[in-house]
């Protein structure tokens, strides 16, 4: 979906407009972004978490030649349980 398709979405069930329904999009976006430092969690969809990622060595895959890729941070997004077993059904 896009965020206009999301926007319409939430307008209709909400009963209110599109506009406030984008701003609200963005609002969280924007929230999300700003905590994700220290995790931020949306209930039943998942969280998002900044994690480190160790130095690891790699290689060129046109010349072969061996490289060291550095330490960073990576920013992940893990599924909740509740929205795997809705997509995915119960295993």
């Amino acid at each position: 979906m896009t965020k206009s398709q999301i926007a319409d979405h939430l307008a209709a069930k909400l009963g209110t407009t599109k506009k406030l329904a984008t701003q609200a999009i963005e609002e969280l976006v924007a929230l999300a972004c700003k905590e994700a430092k220290k995790e931020f969690t949306i209930p039943g969809l998942g969280k998002l978490l900044v994690q480190k990622r160790k130095a690891r060595k790699g290689r060129n895959p046109q010349t072969g030649e061996e490289i060291k890729i550095p330490a960073r941070n990576v920013c992940k997004f893990r599924i909740a349980k509740a929205c795997k077993d809705a997509v995915l059904g119960k295993k």
